[in-house]
């Protein structure tokens, strides 16, 4: 049986902290402690790229949490244009490692175009339960 949770977000510099603690809260009333940690730095690591990159300036962007047997995904989406592409930095750069990170801490990583936006998602094998 699946389930979800889903909540949006302002355009704030403290919607990445907000990101990670709907996510840690969510996976905590669903007993899933495997990963959590993974978890919630994915999603908080999304939430961020939604923010520096993908929001326009008003507008929301919302996180979504599905559990289905086995896996938990993570779905940001944002109404913002481009694709965000996954390059590693090099050791001098001060930034771009974060979509890297996400992609290697997670089991399977997509974007999807959504015409208005995109959907940025990830998805972690856990315990089924």
């Amino acid at each position: 049986m699946s389930s979800s949770r889903q909540q949006r977000f302002p355009r704030a510099r403290t919607s990445a902290r907000a990101a990670r603690q709907f996510v840690g809260d969510t996976l905590g009333e669903w007993g899933i402690g495997e990963r959590r940690d993974d978890i919630r730095l994915c999603a908080s690591e999304l939430a961020a790229n939604a923010v520096l990159h993908g929001v326009p300036l008003g507008r929301e962007f919302s996180v979504r949490l599905v559990r289905g047997p086995g896996v938990v995904s993570i779905e940001v989406r944002d109404s913002g244009p481009g694709v965000p592409e996954v390059r590693r930095a090099a050791p001098e750069e001060f930034c771009g490692r974060g979509l890297w990170m996400v992609k290697e801490l997670s089991d399977e990583f997509g974007v999807q175009d959504e015409g208005v936006g995109k959907t940025v998602w990830v998805r972690f094998k856990v315990a089924a339960g």
